[in-house]
């Protein structure tokens, strides 16, 4: 089996302990990964501390080899997107396209205009607001997209002056891999640094006394250990976390316009996406022609081995998940939920559940309280536009979610009734470089993308000179 080195210090790094990585489309493992120790942790800290010193200095060159990170990510983009493939499941145009948007992020903060904002020059005293980096962030990636996510964190964070230590899924750790021995060639040694493992390597990482901010994306049980290790040393956090992100259908909607995007919107990267629709609110008006044609879409959608031409949705990650999904579908059997589409395991080796739509369920049942992550879709009746928003809020997360209505008025005026970082309308899952992207309650803490998520990896300072 290949295996795959870490990054320390400009040095590619093997270790003795390895671990297998699954393709899911075979449930078997293709690859191995090494596994760091405390003593590999420590190495890649100090390395990105030598390299602060001097990376921090000069601006203009960060944001050159920014464009030429993303020049070397845009000439390996086949490699690292069947990489992607075999360790994440996706579909190859998935992956690609991922992997296209990961060398466009670190493009756009290439050229992101960050100014001093000045509060007072005159006679008296200049009076302005700077932003500095941090020094050494720790980024510790899910398994989902990870190319794309490593792209968030490394864009701001670098142009901001800091140096870094990722630290990607154990489920999906080599093509974060792959891009750090891309990136080795671009960036002085020390700049970036990439250690694998399981979750103790990420505890060890975050806890760590000379990394001075983390920014997770992941679960929220994690997410909260992460923020408790952090307030022990007053580090900064970025926590992008769960979502049960509800969407709701209002009674005028066409519903042959809305039912692709609903469908996609739920079922996209089969469901293993922290934005996507959760639960879906369907006014009994269009309800019934709703559920018709999301069955219609989940029956046609072919499901399969990402390398295959034509498949649409792969399986999902790994087997932890993909009990879980399939439990939270039994569970809603056994409380009174129609399975109206998908709801078996494909016979076959791999994680793969078809496109499951269910209804006849609410709150109470699982599928519709907890965030499934997976290939299962909950479409709930409602009368009372008032009850739908106070179910949809009813939940610890706030990560995103949806009004779907001709009146396009309406709904950017209901949608600021959802208690979530972004509410969209007529559409979900809209994510860019240049907009702010974050959660509310149990999905997360601070923002990425656009100036914001820049700011997130600066330290604020003024500077007052008098005249």
């Amino acid at each position: 089996m290949q295996s795959y080195a870490m990054l320390i210090d400009g040095r590619s790094v093997q270790t003795s302990e390895q671990d297998g990585v699954i393709n899911p489309a075979q449930g078997a493992a293709f690859a191995t990964c090494p596994r760091a120790t405390k003593a590999h942790v420590d190495e890649a800290v100090a390395a990105a501390a030598r390299a602060y010193r001097t990376w921090r200095n000069d601006e203009a060159f960060r944001r050159q080899k920014l464009n030429e990170c993303a020049g070397a990510i845009q000439g390996r983009v086949e490699e690292i997107a069947r990489l992607l493939v075999q360790e994440q499941g996706k579909p190859l145009q998935k992956a690609t396209e991922e992997v296209f948007g990961a060398m466009f992020w670190f493009s756009y903060f290439a050229g992101l205009e960050v100014k001093p904002e000045i509060l007072q020059d005159d006679d008296q005293k200049r009076i302005q607001v700077v932003h500095k980096p941090l020094g050494v962030v720790a980024a510790i990636t899910p398994w989902n997209f990870p190319v794309i996510l490593l792209a968030f964190k490394f864009g701001p964070a670098l142009l901001a002056g800091n140096t870094i230590v990722a630290k990607p899924s154990e489920y999906t750790p080599l093509s974060s891999l792959l891009v750090g021995q891309i990136l080795k060639d671009v960036l002085p040694q020390g700049v970036v640094n990439f250690v694998a493992g399981p979750g103790s390597v990420g505890a060890e990482l975050a806890s760590h006394p000379d990394v001075r901010k983390v920014s997770f994306t992941g679960s929220v049980a994690t997410g909260k250990k992460i923020a408790q290790v952090a307030a022990a040393d007053l580090k900064r956090v970025t926590l992008e976390l769960g979502g049960n992100d509800p969407a709701i259908v209002l009674e005028d909607v066409d519903p042959a316009q809305v039912v692709d995007g609903l469908f996609w919107s739920a079922f996209a990267n089969s469901g293993q996406v922290c934005t996507a629709i959760k639960r879906l609110y369907v006014h009994e008006k269009v309800y019934a022609p709703i559920v018709d044609g999301l069955i219609e879409r989940a029956k046609a959608v072919k499901v399969g081995d990402g390398f295959e031409a034509d498949t649409q949705l792969g399986p999902i990650n790994n087997k932890m998940q993909f009990d879980r999904v399939v439990s939270l579908v039994e569970d809603a059997k056994q409380n009174g939920g129609r399975i109206a589409a998908g709801g078996t395991p494909l016979s076959r080796p791999g994680y793969f559940l078809p496109p499951t739509i269910v209804t006849d369920v609410g709150p109470g049942v699982r599928l519709v309280d907890e965030e499934q992550f997976g290939t299962a879709l909950p479409v709930i009746k409602y009368r009372n536009l008032d009850d739908a928003l106070e179910e949809a809020n009813k939940t610890h997360y706030g990560l995103g979610g949806s009004i779907w209505t001709s009146n396009l008025a309406r709904g950017e005026e209901l949608v600021q009734r959802l208690e979530s970082g972004t509410g969209w309308v007529n559409h979900h899952m809209d994510i860019l470089p240049n907009v702010p992207f974050g959660g509310c309650k149990w999905s997360g803490l601070g923002y990425e993308n656009g100036r914001w998520g820049y700011e997130e990896f600066t330290e604020l300072q003024v500077v007052n000179a008098k005249k």
